[in-house]
């Protein structure tokens, strides 16, 4: 019964999204994370224990605003992916513009298949659906499946609209391979929480558990790594951003070289995070897993 009323709540938003203009729709999703703020008590306050560990030398009032400015990005990209039906294929490259197009296009050309490393930035959903559009071929991207199936379809639906599929979570290893064989790119958000036994890397001046995968992927595949970021402009046009995570140096260890590779695009993601840190998903746990 709990999904069943989630999934009419849901559905009478995505209705009301899809009535608004873009940017009608786009300043209530604002609204709906500035609300969130102050009604979710408890990410509220993950994501200001998490930002005073990252940013120890802002004030806490410079916290609160970067908080608040991420639930207002979240709810913000919530909106904007259930407005994604409204969308033309051939409308979709004016809601943002590219200095480094060139980057991803020659990494594609190089025909070894391609990991396109997301983050949950900006907005990471429109990362993937834009991605396979501008290559004008569809694109796979791994995803979790959510509690709510009900809700879980139509978005799957969404993030598909241009015929970009989806590799569950719990069959993503020979998938993954398999789609990175045949020269494919997929899209992967590799920054949340990772199990105690992943690699431990820096991540804002604490060792942290990362998922491997993407480095394990580019290895075993001889792959490129592309970091893409979508940066939220004032007038809600994006600035898309890639930048691709250089291989070179690596060591010949294969485990000693997976763990260096997640360094690097860990440190890279940090970066594009501390240019616009209200960008980022702070309310997210990412720092359960240490290394003390």
């Amino acid at each position: 019964m709990r999904h069943r009323i989630e999934f009419i709540l849901f559905q009478l938003l995505k209705w009301l999204a899809l009535m608004l203009p873009l940017k009608s729709a786009q300043r209530l999703g604002a609204a709906l994370g500035a609300g969130a703020y102050h009604l979710i008590g408890g990410r509220r306050r993950v994501a200001l224990d998490n930002l005073r560990y990252a940013f120890p030398d802002k004030t806490e009032a410079e916290r609160v605003a970067i908080a608040k400015g991420a639930f207002r990005n979240y709810g913000i990209t919530f909106v904007e992916l259930l407005w994604f039906p409204n969308l033309k294929r051939g409308g979709i490259e004016h809601l943002f513009n590219s200095k480094t197009i060139d980057v991803l296009l020659h990494a594609v050309e190089r025909g070894k298949g391609l990991i396109l490393l997301m983050g949950h930035f900006g907005n990471w959903e429109l990362t993937a659906l834009s991605t396979g559009v501008l290559l004008g071929k569809p694109i796979y991207y791994l995803a979790q499946t959510q509690n709510n199936e009900l809700v879980d379809d139509v978005i799957n639906k969404h993030r598909s609209l241009f015929g970009n599929m989806k590799i569950p979570m719990g069959m993503s290893v020979r998938e993954v391979i398999r789609v990175l064989g045949q020269y494919e790119v997929i899209a992967i958000a590799g920054d949340q929480s990772a199990a105690m036994e992943s690699a431990y890397v820096n991540f804002f001046g604490r060792n942290v558990a990362t998922h491997k995968g993407p480095a394990v992927f580019a290895l075993k595949c001889n792959a490129p790594i592309v970091i893409s970021v979508l940066v939220r402009q004032p007038d809600f046009r994006y600035e898309a951003i890639f930048k691709e995570v250089p291989t070179n140096d690596l060591p010949a260890d294969r485990d000693a070289a997976v763990e260096e590779l997640t360094r690097r695009h860990t440190e890279m993601l940090e970066q594009f995070i501390r240019q616009n840190p209200d960008h980022w998903l702070w309310m997210h746990r990412r720092w359960k897993h240490v290394e003390e």
